[in-house]
């Protein structure tokens, strides 16, 4: 009983204070149960870690499920991860509902302002620190170009990051590390995917639209936009792009998992039954994964197959990423104003490692006073 209050306790203080992204919780969860707990070792955690990158779902959430198990059984496992969620999506709530009831509001509309170009320059920091580990080569660089191309063209984003991971395994299971070159020979094809016309919500739906999401999505947590673009405005019509943005912006500014902007959609959506069946959905896989690749640990990290796949899988997130991102900012940057905060967060980011969460702060305290000083 011990132990599950200790995974209790860590997993509480990480909901409530875990912000700037996966990477930095990855590195607070490291610091309170490696260095200060001594709970395990630096190579066991990075076994972990390992893990967490060869299943869907979101990288930090599936650490702490799995120090949780470690620590402390399945009871361990249960509360770690509930625990480390529910902080974050009560916050996420709380701005639901202030934004569906205010939103639309002069005061709210000043914030939203000025937070939205800086939550684009937050994920282009997040996708060029990625893309320093997970491009390679010349060739991968190719496949994580593609796969920008594609999505701009409208392909399902299931079938770029399977698509891509699987030809990556498959040329160098042929032909080893030179089989990247028949990468480069691979024609776009069209698989452009029919636009559906609107239709109303229904919370069955929502609910398994995002278990697929959170069973099927790969990379970190800033790729769940490429999907709810894909799903929610392009396929369903059941939020606006401008919703969306709002939604990753709130998601951005409060702590935990980034996978709680699915808490708001939910509520945006269906209201309090559409934010518990939303984030339900898009966390629910994550136990299962954990549960499954506990065993597996010291065999998925050194198989060849795995290095492989994920190699392909996580640079076509890339792209992914890189693609909603263009479409997210053509709706934020609109003026001379946000340009410059978005260019100047992207410096700041870049220059200084900074919390995202202060830097959000700070777009919206900035517009705040642009309007009321009428400039």
């Amino acid at each position: 009983m011990r132990n599950v209050c200790e995974v209790a306790r860590v997993a509480l203080r990480l909901g409530f204070t875990a912000f700037g992204g996966p990477a930095v919780h990855i590195a607070m969860l490291r610091e309170e149960v490696v260095v200060r707990r001594r709970w395990m070792t630096d190579e066991e955690f990075v076994d972990l870690l390992g893990a967490t990158n060869l299943i869907p779902g979101p990288n930090s959430t599936e650490m702490v499920i799995h120090v949780g198990f470690r620590r402390a059984g399945w009871a361990g496992f249960a509360v770690g991860g509930i625990l480390f969620i529910l902080p974050a999506a009560a916050i996420v709530l709380a701005f639901a509902w202030a934004y569906v009831a205010y939103g639309r509001t002069p005061a709210a509309e000043w914030m939203l302002y000025g937070i939205k170009p800086v939550v684009i320059a937050v994920v282009l920091q997040a996708i060029w620190g990625l893309a320093r580990s997970a491009v390679k080569d010349v060739w991968l660089a190719g496949v994580g170009v593609a796969s920008l191309a594609l999505y701009l063209a409208g392909i399902n984003e299931l079938v770029i990051l399977f698509g891509f991971g699987a030809l990556v395994l498959l040329a160098r299971s042929a032909v080893g590390e030179r089989g990247h070159l028949l990468l480069a020979a691979l024609p776009v094809t069209g698989l452009l995917e029919d636009r559906a016309t609107p239709i109303a919500p229904e919370l069955t739906r929502l609910f398994l639209i995002f278990l697929k999401i959170g069973a099927v999505l790969y990379g970190s947590g800033y790729v769940l936009l490429a999907f709810l673009q894909g799903e929610f405005v392009d396929r369903l019509g059941w939020l606006t792009q401008q919703q969306l943005l709002d939604a990753v912006a709130v998601g951005q500014f409060t702590p935990g998992p980034v996978f709680t902007t699915a808490t708001f959609i939910g509520y945006v959506i269906g209201g309090w039954s559409g934010a518990a069946l939303a984030t339900v959905g898009i966390f629910l896989p994550s136990f299962f994964f954990v549960a499954i690749s506990q065993p597996l640990i010291p065999r998925l990290r050194k198989s060849p197959t795995s290095a492989a796949l994920l190699d392909g899988v996580n640079v076509a997130a890339l792209g992914l990423m890189a693609g909603v991102t263009w479409q997210l900012g053509r709706g934020a940057v609109v003026d001379a104003f946000t340009l410059v905060l978005a260019v100047g967060a992207v410096v700041v980011l870049l220059r200084w490692k900074i919390n995202s969460a202060w830097l959000v702060l700070a777009g919206a305290l900035a517009a705040v006073g642009v309007r009321i000083l009428g400039l």
